[in-house]
C-alpha cells in the first residue's frame, strides 16, 4: 500500500509519512491475519460449560454446535469426564456396590428430552467384587431434544458421580451451557463424541446375533448363555444385567464352531430379588464391536462346546495337601468336639486289662475303621451333593434339624446309661455299649466308637484342615477321596497307635470303685454335649421344635428304664420314641424363619452384607468380618479367648472398626457363596477388611491377638482419605 504525494507539492505530515512507513505495512497485516484467524476460530469452536475439577476426576458439558441451528429439533452433547491415575467410575449397571452417574437437568429451559447413551464398560474388580465401568477417561452421549427447535437452549445439569480408587468418593457439582440461535461446527468436539458414540454397544439386526439363549438356576446361583453370531468372536467378555444389587464373578467364556457360537457360564454371587429382572447382555469383542440383546429364557442351561476338564494336581502337591489334611485331623483329636467320646474309649481301655494283646490291637483297629467308614461316606454324599450343584462344607449336617436330633438322642441315651439307669443287653443299639468291653461283639462298640467320635468331630475346624477341604471341595471325586482319607487317618491315629503298641493299656489305674465316679463323670460330660447340641436345635430350628426333642427324648428314657411292659409294644414304642424327635425336629423347623440375626452382646455386631463391606471400606473404615455358627465350638473358642478379650476387644470396640457377624447356624446361601468365592468350605471364617486391604486379610480358622491387631494395622493402610464422603449418600 502506497499514498501518494499532494500535487501541491507540500511536505508530507508526519501521519502521511509513517502510513507510507514499512512498519504501517506490517501492523496492517497483522491485523488482517488475526482477523481471519478470528474467523477461522469460530467456525470450529463449541461451547463448553466451565469444567468442574479436583484430584480425582475432571468433568464439562460439550457440544458439537456453538448454537442451534434453525429449525433444528435436536443437538448433539455430552458429558466429558477424565479421570486421574487409578480412578474409577461406574457403567449403569455398576454391579453390587457401585452407583451409575445421573445428571438431572431440573432448571434447564427449552429441553423436552435428555438420553444418556453408555458406551461399553470395561471389566475390574474393587473389594474383591466384580464391577463394571470405566478408567482413564469417558464420554457419555446425550441425544438431546428441543422443546421449541430452532431457539436458544439453557442447559443446567446438575450431575452425581461415584468415583473410586482405594476409597470411593461421591461427586456432586453443577454444568451451565448456553446456546445461542446460531450454528458452527467443532470438529474436536464432534470427533470426541464420535469415538465413544461408536463404542455405544449396537441392538437388533445391527448386532449381527442370529440366536441368543439364557438360563437362571432356580437358587439364583448361576446364569448360563449361548450366542450365535454371523460375525466370529475374537477376544469376547459378556457383561449381564440381572437388577440393581446383583454381584456376578467372572464369566467361564468358550468358543466354538468356528468361533461363531459362545457360550458362558457366569457366577450369581448374591442377588437383590426384589430388583431382579431377566437377563440383558453386553457383550464387547475389542474396541471395535459392542451389542446388547436380550436373551431368549430357556428351562435348562445350554450345554457346553466342550466338558470341563480340570488339570490333575502334580504328585508333589497333591502329596503337601494330603500332609496338611493328615495334619488336620490329628489336630482335631484334642478339639472338644471329640472330647466325651474319646473319654468314653479312655474307660474302654481301662477295662481292657482283662483283654490279651491281640484282642487290644483288633479292637482299636476296629475303632480307626469306624474313623475312616464315617470320613468315606460324607466324601461320598459331599461328593454327590457337589455333583447336583448343592453348597457342601465342613460341618454343615449341623445344619440340619433331623440330624442334630438324631445325636441329641443318642447322648441323652448314652448318659442316661452311664448315670445306671438302664443297662442294654447285646442285641441293643451299638452306641449304646461305647463303654462296654469283653465278649463276642465288643469290636461292633469299638466301630461305633470311632464312628460316632467322627461324626462329634465335624463341628469343630482346625488348623490346616481349611486349606485341605477348600482344596477337595473346589476339585475332583478323587481329590476329595484322597484328602478325606488322610483326614480320617489323622484323627484315627491314636486307635493306630495303642492298635500298634497295645500294651500301654496297662500303664493304666486297674478298675475298682473309682470307675463308678469315672462314669458319673462321663455322663456328666455327654449330658453337657447332649444340652449344647439342645442349644444349637433352638437356634436352627426354633425353641418349640427342641421343646418338642427333649420331651421325646425323656419319654424314650423313661420308657428304656421302665421294664414291665411286654416286649412287643415295649419295643414299638422304642422305635416310634427314637424316630420321632427326628420327625419332630425337621417337620417343626420348616415353618421356622431362616434369617439369624447376630446377637449384639458386648460387640454390638452389626449383620452380615458383602456389598456392606465394600461401602464400609470405601469410606475409610475397618471391617472385621466374623463368618460363625452355634454349632462351631471353634468359633465360640476363639469369641472367648481372642474377640471378647483385650486387647483385641478394645481394637474392635474402637472408632473406624466395625464388627460384622454373618450367622451360618441356619443355612444360607449367600454365606455360602461368599465363602465360596473366598475359598473356603468350613467356618470359622475372619477376615479384615480396610482401604489398606479392600480384598480382604484372611485369618486362620484359630486366631490369636498379635494376629487380629497386625490384620487391623495393614487393613487400614496409609492412603486412605481421611474426609471420604459415605457412598451413595
Amino acid at each position: 500500500m502506497k499514498l501518494e504525494m499532494p500535487i501541491s507539492g507540500k511536505r508530507p505530515t508526519p501521519l502521511q509519512r509513517f502510513v507510507n512507513s514499512s512498519t504501517a505495512r506490517i501492523i496492517l497485516v497483522l491485523i488482517l491475519a488475526l482477523g481471519l484467524i478470528h474467523l477461522m476460530t469460530g467456525a470450529v469452536r463449541a461451547a463448553t460449560s466451565e469444567t468442574f475439577s479436583n484430584d480425582a476426576v475432571s468433568a464439562k458439558l460439550i457440544s458439537v454446535q456453538d448454537g442451534v441451528p434453525p429449525g433444528s429439533k435436536t443437538l448433539s452433547a455430552a458429558l466429558d469426564i477424565e479421570l486421574s491415575a487409578g480412578w474409577k467410575t461406574y457403567w449403569r449397571s455398576p454391579g453390587e456396590v457401585g452407583i451409575p452417574p445421573q445428571i438431572h437437568w431440573t432448571g434447564s429451559s427449552n429441553v423436552a428430552n435428555v438420553e444418556m447413551l453408555w458406551p461399553a464398560p470395561e471389566r475390574f474388580t474393587a473389594f474383591g467384587i466384580e464391577n463394571f465401568g470405566y478408567h482413564n477417561e469417558v464420554v457419555f452421549p446425550l441425544k438431546i431434544t428441543l422443546d421449541r427447535p430452532g431457539e436458544p437452549v439453557e442447559f443446567n445439569a446438575s450431575v452425581n458421580l461415584l468415583v473410586c480408587s482405594d476409597v470411593c468418593v461421591p461427586e456432586t457439582f453443577d454444568l451451565a451451557l448456553s446456546l445461542a440461535s446460531a450454528s458452527t461446527i467443532d470438529t474436536v468436539s464432534a470427533e470426541r463424541i464420535s469415538t465413544f458414540l461408536s463404542r455405544v454397544p449396537v441392538e437388533g439386526d445391527r448386532a449381527a446375533i442370529t440366536g441368543a439363549v439364557a438360563s437362571v438356576d432356580g437358587q439364583y446361583s448361576e446364569l448360563t448363555l449361548e450366542l450365535r453370531s454371523d460375525i466370529p468372536f475374537e477376544t469376547p467378555d459378556v457383561f449381564a444385567e440381572l437388577g440393581e444389587g446383583t454381584a456376578l464373578g467372572k464369566p467361564d467364556i468358550r468358543l466354538s464352531e468356528s468361533n461363531r457360537r459362545l457360550w458362558a457360564r457366569i457366577p450369581i454371587l448374591s442377588v437383590r430379588k426384589e430388583f431382579y429382572h431377566d437377563p440383558v447382555l453386553t457383550v464387547t469383542d475389542g474396541p471395535a464391536r459392542a451389542l446388547t440383546i436380550t436373551p431368549i429364557l430357556a428351562d435348562s442351561p445350554p450345554t457346553p462346546p466342550f466338558s470341563i476338564t480340570q488339570v490333575a494336581p502334580d504328585l508333589d502337591q497333591m502329596a503337601w495337601i494330603a500332609i496338611i489334611a493328615f495334619l488336620g485331623g490329628l489336630i482335631l483329636n484334642v478339639m472338644p468336639c471329640v472330647l466325651p467320646v474319646l473319654s468314653i474309649k479312655l474307660s474302654s481301655a481301662i477295662k481292657a486289662h482283662a483283654r490279651d494283646p491281640r484282642s487290644v490291637r483288633v479292637g482299636f483297629l476296629v475303632a480307626a475303621a469306624g474313623v475312616m467308614a464315617f470320613m468315606w461316606m460324607l466324601a461320598a454324599i459331599l461328593y454327590i451333593l457337589q455333583q447336583l450343584g448343592v453348597a457342601v462344607g465342613w460341618g454343615l449336617q449341623f445344619q440340619n434339624p433331623a440330624f442334630i436330633a438324631l445325636i441329641f438322642v443318642l447322648l441323652a441315651i448314652f448318659a442316661a446309661n452311664l448315670f445306671g439307669l438302664f443297662e442294654f443287653g447285646l442285641p441293643s443299639s451299638l452306641q449304646s455299649r461305647l463303654a462296654n468291653t469283653g465278649g463276642p461283639s465288643v469290636h461292633s462298640a469299638d466301630f461305633a466308637t470311632g464312628f460316632f467320635g467322627a461324626v462329634l468331630a465335624t463341628p469343630c475346624s482346625a488348623p490346616f484342615l481349611g486349606t485341605a477341604i477348600a482344596f477337595a471341595l473346589s476339585g475332583r471325586g478323587m481329590d476329595i477321596f484322597i484328602v478325606f482319607t488322610a483326614l480320617g487317618l489323622g484323627l484315627a491315629l491314636p486307635y493306630l497307635l495303642v492298635a500298634a503298641l497295645p500294651g500301654v493299656v496297662r500303664v493304666l489305674p486297674k478298675p475298682g470303685r473309682w470307675m463308678i465316679w469315672l462314669k458319673l463323670l462321663l455322663g456328666v460330660l455327654l449330658l453337657g454335649t447332649a444340652l449344647w447340641l439342645l442349644w444349637v436345635l433352638t437356634g436352627v430350628a426354633g425353641t418349640f421344635s427342641s421343646f418338642s426333642v427333649a420331651a421325646l427324648s425323656f419319654a424314650l428314657i423313661l420308657v428304656l428304664t421302665y421294664r414291665p411292659l411286654p416286649a412287643a409294644p415295649r419295643g414299638l414304642i422304642i422305635f416310634l420314641l427314637a424316630v420321632l424327635p427326628m420327625v419332630s425336629a425337621e417337620s417343626l423347623a420348616q415353618a421356622s424363619s431362616t434369617t439369624v440375626e447376630p446377637q449384639a452382646g458386648v460387640m454390638n455386631w452389626v449383620s452380615f452384607d458383602r456389598g456392606d463391606i465394600a461401602r464400609r471400606v470405601s469410606r475409610g473404615e475397618v471391617v472385621f468380618l466374623d463368618v460363625t455358627a452355634d454349632w462351631c465350638l471353634t468359633c465360640k473358642a476363639n469369641k472367648a479367648l481372642v474377640l471378647e478379650r483385650d486387647p483385641v476387644f478394645s481394637a474392635i470396640k474402637g472408632n473406624g472398626v466395625v464388627a460384622m457377624q454373618a450367622d451360618w447356624t441356619r443355612p444360607d446361601e449367600s454365606i455360602a457363596r461368599f465363602l465360596e468365592a473366598n475359598n473356603r468350605y468350613g467356618i470359622p471364617f475372619n477376615a479384615v477388611y480396610g482401604p489398606g486391604a479392600p480384598n480382604g486379610i484372611l485369618l486362620s480358622e484359630i486366631l490369636s491377638a498379635q494376629e487380629v491387631l497386625a490384620a487391623f494395622k495393614n487393613a487400614r493402610g496409609t492412603g486412605a482419605l481421611s474426609n471420604t464422603l459415605a457412598v451413595g449418600q
